[in-house]
């Protein structure tokens, strides 16, 4: 059984970054989810997701990403991914793209909306040989997506304890690979707070393996 993993996700919200003092923390860090952008256009890239990438590759963090979305039908999404593959592309990422699906103007689309919207960013990004997956919070994978999505795509949920520091699982979302369990974690090298997450799945083994998310099965 895979060992649980703690890693952490950041965008240029989270200001600059010493990678150095993040791998290491005490609390043993292995990995970052690095937000890569939102919205359709490449324009829109996050303005640290060079310099966060860099650093963290640098610092021997494991790398993911993630896309978030303001999509409400399935040609906007698939605008989306061809937006994220232009901006990760030649990079290595040992954790899944993920599809961030969770925006007020989402909320009260129907399922089949929400799901056909996850599998168009999700295969887009498949067929051209990366890892996908998809976030949200804890509920809205229950109101708004069908049961098959977080079966057929890495699902990275966020349940959070606002009351205090304990870990509380998640409850709609009944398959998962990662747990997004705090908004409000202190790592070394990042001013204020961090989002802290706990993954039960070595998808480094896996990128390596398959020879996906930029690896080749020789590297």
């Amino acid at each position: 059984m895979t060992k649980e993993k703690l890693l952490i996700d950041v965008s240029h919200h989270n200001d600059n970054i010493d990678f150095a003092k993040v791998k290491a923390d005490p609390q043993g860090v292995s990995g970052v989810i690095i937000r890569a952008g939102f919205g359709r256009y490449v324009s829109q890239k996050d303005k640290r997701f060079d310099k966060n990438y860099a650093g963290a590759s640098s610092a021997g963090l494991d790398v993911g990403t993630y896309w978030y979305s303001y999509a409400t039908n399935k040609n906007e999404a698939l605008s989306e991914a061809k937006a994220c593959a232009k901006i990760i592309a030649g990079k290595k990422f040992s954790y899944p793209v993920y599809f961030d699906i969770e925006d007020k103007c989402q909320l009260y689309l129907p399922k089949e909306v929400c799901s056909d919207m996850v599998k168009t960013f999700c295969d887009y990004l498949e067929e051209r040989g990366f890892f996908a997956g998809v976030y949200s919070y804890d509920s809205f994978f229950s109101s708004n997506l069908k049961t098959d999505i977080p079966k057929r795509y890495s699902a990275w949920v966020a349940r959070v304890n606002s009351a205090g520091a304990s870990v509380i699982k998640p409850t709609h979302c009944k398959v998962y690979a990662m747990h997004q369990y705090s908004w409000n974690g202190a790592v070394s090298g990042i001013k204020g707070s961090v989002d802290m997450n706990l993954c039960f799945k070595d998808f480094p083994a896996i990128m390596a393996s398959k020879g996906i998310n930029g690896f080749s099965v020789n590297n």
